[in-house]
């Protein structure tokens, strides 16, 4: 099951990633689409639980819940590599590490996220869970603050809806590639060598069914561009505006088409708040946490 979506989402998915990842990632992919990946080992069942973190600040605990954390604790919850929705033998899916948000959120113990992003992006059908999650945290009064040394594409998208995004330093830090793409492989010339001929027949009914792929695979692009990828760019974009405000500077060119930027300058640039490590960071939920907490006070009160 693991390896039929792994293969499913490399196959059919839409992506907001940096091409390095694919380009990282390439031997593996082409094994999984010759099917000569071994999906037998390191099956689901197998794996450990995805480890939880969490600190009061002087203490830190570990385990595979939050049932030992230290009293207003942090959980420190990571999301670390190529984004996939559903966890595979290679790398726990982002609907898993949703659901550890969500027990976070749920937890007496825990008072605040901090979310450990090291990832060029992934599908685009792993930012949902996170995105909910994160909001439902935000709604049981927990901020989330995004602690991020690579954070590009689809983990930017992510990390845009945390209550504050930190630079891990200013040496690799990079944010930005903020885009959509596509690919796929015209097996078409392959199997013509190895005397397969594939027919593919629609319905007198279904005029418009995969029409922008069909008109793909023949070279023409635009309308798989403007209906399939387009609307997704333009909703990527949207989020960004709306979770960054005025922080963020629109003048710079390709900021919101698909411009990387380095620590400084993303923060100049307003697509992140601040530069600091994990320390900081972790101080900077317990801050926002501490301020709304001051803020609900007032307000009861007037």
């Amino acid at each position: 099951m693991a390896f039929s979506h792994l293969y499913s989402s490399i196959t059919r998915g839409k992506w907001l990633i940096l091409p390095s990842e694919i380009d990282a990632n390439q031997m593996l992919i082409n094994s999984f689409l010759e099917h000569n990946a071994d999906h037998e080992d390191g099956k689901l069942s197998d794996r450990e639980p995805i480890p939880a973190f969490a600190t009061d600040g002087k203490e830190m605990k570990s385990g595979s819940n939050f049932s030992d954390a230290p009293a207003d604790s942090t959980a420190i919850i990571q999301l670390h590599g190529s984004m996939l929705k559903y966890g595979n033998y290679c790398s726990y899916g982002c609907a898993e590490v949703a659901d550890m948000i969500v027990d976070a959120a749920n937890s007496p113990k825990i008072s605040g996220i901090l979310l450990d992003i090291d990832s060029g992006g992934g599908s685009v059908d792993a930012i949902a869970p996170l995105v909910n999650a994160i909001k439902y945290s935000q709604s049981k009064g927990k901020p989330v603050v995004a602690n991020c040394d690579l954070c590009a594409s689809a983990a930017y998208y992510v990390a845009c809806h945390c209550n504050e995004i930190i630079a891990d330093n200013t040496i690799s830090s990079e944010f930005g590639s903020i885009g959509v793409m596509m690919s796929f492989v015209d097996y078409a010339k392959y199997y013509e060598t190895a005397g397969i001929k594939q027919h593919t027949v629609y319905s007198n009914l279904s005029d418009y069914k995969n029409a922008s792929f069909e008109a793909a695979k023949k070279g023409e692009y635009e309308q798989i561009k403007s209906e399939e990828l387009d609307p997704l760019a333009k909703r990527f974009q949207e989020a960004v505006k709306c979770t960054r405000g005025d922080k963020l500077d629109l003048k710079i060119e390709g900021i919101i088409a698909g411009r990387m930027f380095y620590a400084e300058q993303a923060q100049k640039n307003g697509l992140i708040d601040s530069i600091g490590n994990r320390d900081f960071a972790i101080q900077r939920v317990r801050e926002i946490r501490s301020d709304a907490l001051v803020n609900d006070y007032i307000n009861s009160k007037s």
